[in-house]
């Protein structure tokens, strides 16, 4: 690793966030009243309504149906909650400060606990009374400066379990690390002393040897560069390595096969305006950038090119005849992927989010890449069986729109087998809102797709949030169970299952 290319792209990116306050303009932000008189004409935006409390249960849900037997561990859970404080309201659904869930099933019960993450934002917020700090989508006004990004970690976007100890993480930041047990938060993770502070995403894959890989984007921080993370199954550090970007380019997420990691830049124009995501300007008369690092040998770097796409999300990738195959939800409007949900954070009916389901095909002996559209529809947050083969695709299985539904948000959960175009789907209800379904194979099992879908939904009608297990292999015969609380909190992004 170089270390004077990580102190450059550190010092880079710390000074533009320092400058960032003095540039901001008069606040854009939401009306709480005015959501509040949404929530009475909608009930469905309680998905997006503040929680009532820093610290919900624990609680035992009242389970329909029957918990199949050997199904016993948490699913936990992350997502914006906190989007309020003296009358003023985030107008972005990203800048919510996060709140980390355990759901845990065992011994025939299911029980549920959530926490804030008590990261140094959300302390000194909590202390002023008021939001004080950059956030990134929402103009703050008066914010304070800032010494780098962890003192604006909203650690709200994903949860991951990684030797036993449990990781709070977001876009631009560090983890933060939390007591599995009781989700009190412990602090953030630096791996190495020279490493603090730098991004650590929200979306890192394991693989099959279980270690977990990752990335940061040093343009989050106003710097440059890919930071590469490889993390132990023990959670120790086993490598960091920075790719240098020869544009700047936006990433939520990536891929992964067996031998090589997949990063699809968006490219994007800055023009300073506030917060990070009303400076940023998708630009799609321009290509994408993909990166394609060797595990192996991360300085083997491959670059392609192909036609502008914006994709937060990615479902797997395999490789087979000299091609990496990669599946990607593509969204077809920049503006609205710049805010999702817009509508609903301020407080009114809009419509639901378009995407596709598409193909990334990466030549590896003819350097050329291009787009499959596969199909079109309202889908997001695709995972899979990571037990799949890597020379063949996986089953994804994401939540969807099917139906007659009074949100514009999923209210199912399909599996979609791509090789055998077979699409299966269970449809919860016009009034319920579905959220991601996690993957968790049957212990004892090799097979893929062997196992269950857990996955959280929210009754606004009924007032209550609750979880349902399904059979991997027969979604469309819906759940097995279904577990409900007595009160709901906002729906969240991403979450993880760890087996008891």
């Amino acid at each position: 690793m170089d270390r004077r290319r990580f102190l450059r792209n550190l010092l880079s990116g710390t000074a533009a966030l320092a400058v960032a306050p003095s540039l901001l303009q008069q606040a854009l932000a939401a009306d709480p009243a005015r959501f509040a008189a949404g929530l009475r004409r909608h009930p469905w935006m309680a998905g997006w309504q503040q929680v009532s409390a820093e610290a919900l249960g624990p609680a035992v849900a009242r389970i329909e149906g029957r918990v199949p037997d050997g199904f016993a561990g948490t699913l936990y859970r992350n997502g914006p909650a906190w989007f309020e404080r003296d009358g003023f309201r985030y107008e972005h659904w990203f800048d919510g400060d996060g709140m980390v869930h355990g759901w845990r099933f065992g011994d025939g019960v299911v029980t549920h606990r959530g926490r804030m993450v008590q990261t140094p934002k959300f302390m000194r917020e909590r202390a002023a009374g008021r939001f004080n700090t950059l956030a990134a989508g929402t103009t703050i006004p008066d914010a304070g400066p800032i010494r780098n990004n962890d003192d604006a970690n909203a650690a709200n976007t994903s949860v991951v379990a990684i030797g036993g100890r449990l990781f709070a993480l977001c876009e631009a930041g560090s983890a933060f690390e939390l007591d599995p047990d009781q989700l009190d938060t412990l602090g953030p993770v630096a791996w190495r002393p020279d490493l603090q502070a730098l991004p650590f995403s929200a979306h890192p894959m394991q693989d099959r040897d279980g270690s977990w890989w990752n990335f940061g984007a040093m343009a989050m921080m106003g710097g440059a560069g890919l930071l590469v993370w490889h993390i132990g199954a023990d959670a120790a550090l086993r490598g960091a390595h920075m790719v240098p970007m020869r544009e700047p380019g936006y990433l939520h997420a990536f891929a992964m096969t067996d031998r090589h990691l997949v990063f699809v830049l968006t490219p994007f124009d800055h023009v300073q305006a506030g917060s990070f995501f009303e400076s940023l300007r998708f630009a799609p008369s321009r290509g994408c950038q993909v990166v394609v690092v060797d595990k192996d040998a991360p300085d083997n770097v491959r670059w392609f090119e192909v036609d502008y796409a914006m994709a937060y999300h990615f479902g797997d990738a395999f490789e087979r005849d000299g091609e990496i195959v990669v599946r990607a939800v593509h969204h077809t409007d920049p503006d609205e992927a710049i805010s999702p949900m817009r509508e609903a954070m301020q407080g009114h009916a809009g419509a639901a989010t378009p995407a596709r389901l598409a193909e990334l095909r990466l030549g590896l002996r003819s350097g050329r890449a291009r787009w499959e559209k596969v199909f079109d529809g309202t889908l997001e947050f695709p995972l899979f069986d990571a037990r799949t083969p890597g020379d063949r695709g996986a089953r994804l299985y994401m939540p969807v729109a099917e139906g007659e539904r009074t949100a514009p948000y999923f209210n199912a959960v399909a599996m979609v087998d791509l090789q055998r175009d077979v699409r299966d789907v269970h449809r919860y209800g016009r009034d319920i809102l579905a959220e991601e379904h996690v993957f968790v194979p049957r212990p004892g099992s090799r097979d893929p797709d062997d196992g269950w879908l857990v996955g959280t939904l929210l009754d606004p009608v009924q007032g209550r949030s609750g979880i349902a297990v399904l059979d991997a292999k027969r979604v469309g015969d819906g759940p097995l169970a279904q577990a409900w609380l007595p009160y709901t909190f906002p729906l969240g992004f991403h979450g993880h299952f760890a087996a008891a």
